[in-house]
Formats: structure tokens, sequence, C-alpha cells
């Protein structure tokens, strides 16, 4: 990586860095690694050329059809609990103290941010799947639901009983991640569509390579998108998935979800996005 690439991937993680700079250095640091890609692939001949700024110009028009705007919501975790609702499955801890939201849990676990988002929004935080030695270290499950509204009132998501159990959700109309489900097997994205017993996959969203899954007791910066038809899921900068959706969910809830496993959330974020 080059010296400017790791200038502005420092101001990035510094925590400090007001919203503006923040956001210059993202939009300054996706040209520098596009240039560096353009340059692996092309001789720069003259027609090589113009194909290369073609490219460059395209993948420029693509990361600037959206820019963050207003900072939303946040969460620093430094008390309480008072903008989530918890629906646990068979017990376990989740607390919020010291700038940490701390899932400790043995079972199914879903921990609601309160407000209702309407896009377009993205949402970003920092995550850690624990492994100490603790009896949920287990390293799986870093997921989570965006956009959600339950089938069964639609415009009210806490007047309907879920018990914590995965099953519970199906009913959800939203987006999914599974971001090392499965024993840490898995990371998958669903568009939940309401029904009791079917959640659709399609094949390009099952990603099963180890440089999908969950690292034991490494912070990841997990950014979920919704721009009206444009729904995509980052992780430290590599979108992992994207859907062009026909219909998309332009509003609802916020939710992390595990089961059996201990997570560390810190830097919670919704800013608004607009369209350039």
């Amino acid at each position: 990586m080059h010296t400017d690439e790791h200038e502005y991937e420092r101001e990035l993680s510094t925590n400090s860095t007001k919203d503006t700079k923040r956001r210059f250095c993202l939009v300054r640091l996706f040209f520098l690694r596009a240039l560096r890609v353009l340059r692996g692939y092309f001789l720069f001949t003259p027609v090589r050329l113009w194909i290369a700024l073609f490219l460059l110009l395209t993948l420029c028009g693509a990361a600037l059809t959206t820019a963050p705007g207003n900072l939303l919501h946040s969460d620093d975790f430094q008390k309480n609990l008072n903008q989530w609702k918890t629906e646990l499955e068979n017990g376990g801890s989740v607390t919020a103290d010291h700038g940490s939201l701390d899932i400790n849990v043995p079972a199914g676990a879903t921990v609601w941010f309160l407000p209702m988002l309407t896009g377009p929004v993205m949402i970003e935080y920092k995550a850690t799947a624990i492994s100490a030695g603790g009896v949920n270290d287990r390293v799986s499950d870093l997921n989570c639901f965006w956009m959600a509204r339950d089938s069964r009132n639609l415009d009210d998501l806490f007047a309907v009983h879920r018990s914590g159990k995965f099953a519970d959700y199906n009913p959800l109309f939203t987006y999914y991640v599974g971001l090392g489900g499965n024993g840490n097997t898995t990371t998958r994205f669903r568009r939940y569509i309401g029904a009791a017993t079917t959640r659709p996959l399609r094949s390009q969203d099952d990603l099963r390579d180890k440089a999908d899954l969950l690292v034991p007791n490494v912070e990841q910066t997990v950014q979920l998108m919704a721009t009206g038809h444009n729904i995509a899921f980052y992780r430290d900068g590599k979108r992992l998935f994207q859907m062009d959706d026909e219909h998309p969910y332009t509003s609802g809830w916020f939710a992390f979800r595990t089961t059996a496993s201990h997570l560390r959330i810190r830097d919670f974020r919704v800013y608004s996005l607009q369209s350039k």
C-alpha cells in the first residue's frame, strides 16, 4: 500500500477526526486505490490510457452516486441501553459501558435500535467477536437486520412479541447478513419477505471463503447501505454483498443479531446519504 493510503487510513481510524474530514479521506482513499488497481492492469499506450481513464471515471461515478450526509444517530455506549431493546432466547448479558456494547449470550439474541430509520442511510459500527475462554466465546454470528418491519404489525415493530429464537424473525420484511454464521463457516445475505418459512438466498450471497469469515478478537468496521434500490454490505471497506432491489425496503429498524456468542460493538453511527 502506498504511503498516502496509510496516511488516510490512519486519519479514518482516529476517533477525533471530524465527519467532514473523514468523508474527504474516504473519497480520496478510494481514488488512490482505484488508480493503483488500474496501473496494475494497463500499460499506458494511448488507447489503453483512454480505456483506463474511462474505467476510473466509472468507478468514481459509482463512488459518488451517494455521499455521507448528516449524522442522524450515534451511540458510544458509555452509560446505558436507553436507545436499545433486547430480545433474549435464554438469558445472557447485554450491557453498555466504557465505550462498548457487550453481548454475551448462551442462545439467540436480538438487540434493536429503537429509532426507526428512513433511507437513504448508512449504518456504521465497529465489532469484534470475542475469544477469551468464556463460556459463550464461540466466534460466530456477528449478524444484523436493517430496514426491518414485522409483517404482523408493519407500523410498530415493538408491538409484536418475539422470544429471541431465530425462527421468530422469519415474518420480517428486512435485509439480513449472517457474518460468520453456522459456527463461523458461512457469511450470507438474505432479503426476508415476511414469510413464516421462506428466507430466499441467492447463490452469490452464500460466501464460505476464509477471508469472508470472522477472525477472533480482531475489530472490523461494518457499513450497511440502504439507498433506494441499492442495498449493500461492506466490511473494512470491502463490499461483500450488493442487491439492486426492485421493491426496496426504504424504512424500518436496525438490530444486532447473534446466537451463543460473545460480541463487542463500538462507535455506532447512522448517517443520511445524499444523492449526487
